[in-house]
């Protein structure tokens, strides 16, 4: 048996596509082949999107039951919302000199 190269698979293949479909339709036909990729790559992506919006759904659950095991004292409260707010006024600043 012979062994073919991939070039030669594709040569093979595009002359059967001229001979059996034409050249008129060969440009439809690679059209509507990039508009299923396009398709198949759209449908995977939100597939993806899904199955990361449903684990991110489930973790925070888990997140408040955590929180509300640690109790904080008053003190430690009130410096975590002093962070927080030097935090939003150093982006504020930042967002404002840009």
């Amino acid at each position: 048996m012979v062994a073919m190269n991939p070039s030669d698979i594709a040569i093979i293949i595009i002359v059967a596509l001229v001979l059996f479909v034409g050249t008129s339709k060969i440009p439809e036909l690679f059209r509507s082949m990039g508009r299923a990729i396009g398709e198949f790559k759209k449908g995977r992506i939100e597939a993806e999107m899904e199955i990361n919006q449903m684990q991110s759904q489930t973790t925070p659950q888990v997140n408040v039951q955590q929180n509300t095991q640690k109790t904080l004292s008053q003190e430690e409260l009130e410096k975590q919302i002093k962070d927080l707010q030097n935090q939003l006024e150093q982006l504020k600043k930042q967002q404002n000199s840009k």
